[in-house]
């Protein structure tokens, strides 16, 4: 048998609360704008039109806990989000079965190069200069959904140095975690290992290098991030 003429990338893998035992990711989903509020601040409409989604890589994602401040770049927001992790998947999942995919929750930040991705905007193109730059996705570790007791509500908070710049809560996510689930897999087959990010609230805001990141979700984690 053949080998490979590179060695493989290794596997991007999620830290577990008390379990040695990690969790492998395929792919990096991104919906935008899901909190109304968020939606107005960014200029649209934030009537329940039919959601669009993006993509991290998986190797965007950090669990180091500090945020290397990217270049090209003179403006990079926070954007924290609830992050769904898959353990089952397949194609055109109905809502009702939508959550026996879910095999766990984690708190993980959309770091964005906000005036490349209004760039892109601007011009039509694809967002990923703006958003899936090296370790532009910090993340904490993932709790099993057992250990949830309820994914639809619960305060989403970002801090930056000690002051609120975010605030929100699960029950005023747009599209709710059945939703996407059953959305995205009318448009891709999902798989174990699949990860989702489920949108901010609105407050998004620059961070400078030194800046202290303090990311919240009721229930879920608490995550601390600092930009480098």
């Amino acid at each position: 048998m053949s080998g490979h003429v590179i060695a493989p990338p290794a596997v991007v893998a999620a830290p577990i609360h008390g379990s040695d035992e990690t969790f492998p990711v395929r792919r990096v989903y991104c919906i935008g704008r899901n909190y109304a509020a968020h939606a107005i601040e960014m200029g649209h409409d934030p009537d329940r039109e039919p959601p669009f989604f993006f993509q991290k890589n998986p190797d965007n994602l950090d669990f180091t806990g500090e945020f290397p401040y990217p270049e090209k770049t003179s403006d990079v927001h926070h954007e924290i989000e609830l992050v769904v992790a898959l353990g089952k998947g397949g194609r055109n999942i109905p809502l009702d079965r939508a959550m026996d995919c879910v095999w766990g929750y984690g708190v993980g930040l959309d770091m964005t190069r906000r005036d490349l991705q209004g760039e892109a905007k601007k011009m039509g193109r694809p967002w990923e200069v703006g958003k899936a730059f090296e370790r532009s996705a910090p993340m904490g570790r993932l709790k099993p959904a057992s250990q949830i007791a309820d994914p639809t509500k619960g305060k989403v908070i970002l801090k930056v140095n000690g002051e609120v710049k975010q605030e929100g809560d699960l029950n005023q996510l747009i599209w709710k975690i059945p939703e996407m689930i059953s959305y995205l897999s009318d448009y891709f087959e999902l798989a174990p290992g699949d990860v989702i990010m489920t949108g901010t609230p609105s407050g998004v805001g620059p961070v400078v290098k030194g800046d202290v990141m303090e990311a919240h979700v009721e229930g879920v984690d608490d995550v601390t991030v600092k930009v480098v």
